[in-house]
C-alpha cells in the first residue's frame, strides 16, 4: 500500500480504536468518514468503513462500554502492543523506554501518563512520521494476535485492527512463528518476585 493510503489508514484507525469522547465523538466519526474517501476500494477502506459504521449507529456512551468490554482488563485483547511479547515485566519497561526515545527522535510527543506501546499513540505516529509505521511492524504480531481475539469474541473492533494489519502487509517467517506463539500462550505471566516496572522518563514523556 502507498505510504500515503497507508498512513490515511493508520489515522483513521486511532480514532477508531481510541476511548470515545462524549463531546467529540461525532465530529471525530466525521472526520474519519472524511478521510476514509481519500482511500482507493480495498480491504482496508471496507474494515474501516464497516467499523465506523457501526460506532455511527451508537451514542457515545454505548460506545464507551463496546470499548470497555472489548479491551479493558482482557489480557488477549489488550492495546498495549508490548504486553503481548513481555507481559508486566522488567523487560517490558526496557521496551517502553526504547519506544518513547523512538518518538522523542521523530518529535512527537505523548500525551502525560500515556504509554508509548498504546496502540492508538502508535497509530498517530505512523500516521504522521515513517519512523511510525516500522514500530507498528515490528509489533505486527501483536496486532493479529489482538485482531484474532477481537474476531473471536464478535467485536467489531477487530474491523479497525485488521484495517490497519492490511496496510502493513503479510508477515514474514519469523512473524508467523511469533504469532503462533502468542495465539497458543498470550502475554506472558508475570515473573515471580519481579514487579512490573514502567521507568519514569517514559510516564514523564511530554504532552503533544
Amino acid at each position: 500500500m502507498r505510504r500515503g493510503h497507508a498512513a490515511t489508514v493508520f489515522g483513521c484507525a486511532a480514532v477508531l480504536l481510541a476511548y470515545p469522547d462524549e463531546v467529540s465523538f461525532a465530529e471525530d466519526l466525521h472526520a474519519v468518514g472524511t478521510g476514509l474517501r481519500r482511500l482507493p476500494a480495498g480491504q482496508a477502506r471496507s474494515a474501516l468503513e464497516e467499523c465506523t459504521a457501526w460506532l455511527s449507529q451508537l451514542g457515545a456512551r454505548q460506545a464507551a462500554a463496546c470499548y470497555v468490554e472489548a479491551f479493558d482488563m482482557r489480557r488477549r485483547r489488550s492495546l498495549y502492543l508490548s504486553y503481548y511479547r513481555y507481559g508486566d515485566s522488567r523487560q517490558r519497561g526496557m521496551a517502553l523506554a526504547a519506544l518513547a526515545g523512538a518518538y522523542r527522535a521523530a518529535g512527537f510527543g505523548l500525551a502525560p501518563g500515556e504509554l508509548p506501546d498504546f496502540l492508538p499513540a502508535l497509530l498517530e505516529l505512523a500516521a504522521s512520521h515513517p519512523a511510525g509505521q516500522a514500530l507498528l511492524a515490528e509489533h505486527q504480531p501483536a496486532l493479529e494476535a489482538l485482531r484474532d481475539a477481537l474476531a473471536e469474541a464478535g467485536s467489531r473492533y477487530a474491523g479497525a485492527v485488521s484495517a490497519v494489519t492490511s496496510a502493513l502487509g503479510p508477515l514474514d517467517r519469523a512473524g508467523r512463528a511469533t504469532l503462533a506463539r502468542y495465539r497458543e500462550l498470550g502475554p506472558p505471566s508475570e515473573r515471580v518476585g519481579l514487579e512490573p516496572f514502567v521507568p519514569p522518563e517514559v510516564l514523564g514523556a511530554g504532552a503533544k
